[in-house]
Order: structure tokens, then C-alpha cells, then sequence
């Protein structure tokens, strides 16, 4: 099984917040799960990145370059992804439920590899049909 983390997951696990680095611990490492980051996840992340205080920049880009570490080659974007992405996106608008374009991203991303995505923000994600979704927070 492999779990798809979402940007507000990370960034909780990156602050110490909630139960994220506890279910991280238990799903992850001991059950010997696996584990992806969206590239649209990593762009966000980086781009939060910089709006950190110098002294927090640093300790967290260290923590998310050590997250990323064992998912490089996970985080590319096929043709396949943007496609699924747009069909997401046309579903969605024509039942007047869209979702904002990260979000329907990593949604296509999740749906073409067959991941489970781990998200704080299940309200949105859950329009999309097919996902499979878990809280950690």
C-alpha cells in the first residue's frame, strides 16, 4: 500500500503538530507501507518554505529534504496524471463542485498510481470519485 501525502500532512509533520508523525510512525515505518510526495505537493512546500524565518527555513527545508529523500523517483508527473486531472476538473465543474487546481493535481496523481491520499482537507477531495482518503491529523 502506498500513501500519497498532501501539503497540509507535511507541513503538520515538518511543525510537530497533531498526530501526523505518530500515524506517519505507525502506517509508514512499522507496517512497511510506502509513501509518496505529489510534485504539486513538492512546489507547495517549497514555496511555504520561503515565507519561514530564516532560523525555522533552514530546520525545516532539512526535515522535508530527508522526507523526500526515499520518494524521488515517485514524484513524477505522466501525461496519464494531466489527463485524469482534467477529466477531475470537468466532473467537478459540471456539477458545480470545483476544487482549486493543486487540489485536483494531486488528485489525478493519486487516481493514475492508485495511492492513498493522507489530507487534513478531506471536505474537497472527497467530490472526486474513486479517491481513497485518510486523515492522519
Amino acid at each position: 500500500m502506498t500513501y500519497a501525502l498532501d501539503t497540509n500532512i507535511i507541513s503538520y509533520f515538518l511543525r510537530n503538530e497533531g498526530n501526523v508523525r505518530a500515524f506517519y510512525k505507525k502506517e509508514i515505518i512499522e507496517a512497511g507501507n510506502l509513501y509518496a510526495v505529489p510534485p504539486m505537493v513538492v512546489y507547495e512546500i517549497k514555496r511555504w518554505l520561503c515565507d519561514k524565518p530564516t532560523s525555522r527555513l533552514h530546520e525545516f527545508s532539512m526535515h522535508f529534504d530527508i522526507l523526500l529523500q526515499p520518494v524521488r523517483d515517485k514524484t513524477d508527473m505522466s501525461l496519464a496524471v494531466w489527463e485524469r486531472a482534467a477529466n477531475i476538473y470537468i466532473d467537478l465543474k459540471q456539477r458545480g463542485q470545483l476544487i482549486g487546481d493543486a487540489d485536483i493535481l494531486i488528485a489525478g496523481y493519486c487516481l493514475i498510481n492508485n495511492y492513498i491520499l493522507v489530507t487534513n482537507n478531506t471536505d474537497d477531495f472527497k467530490r472526486i470519485d474513486g479517491i481513497k482518503l485518510v486523515n492522519w491529523y
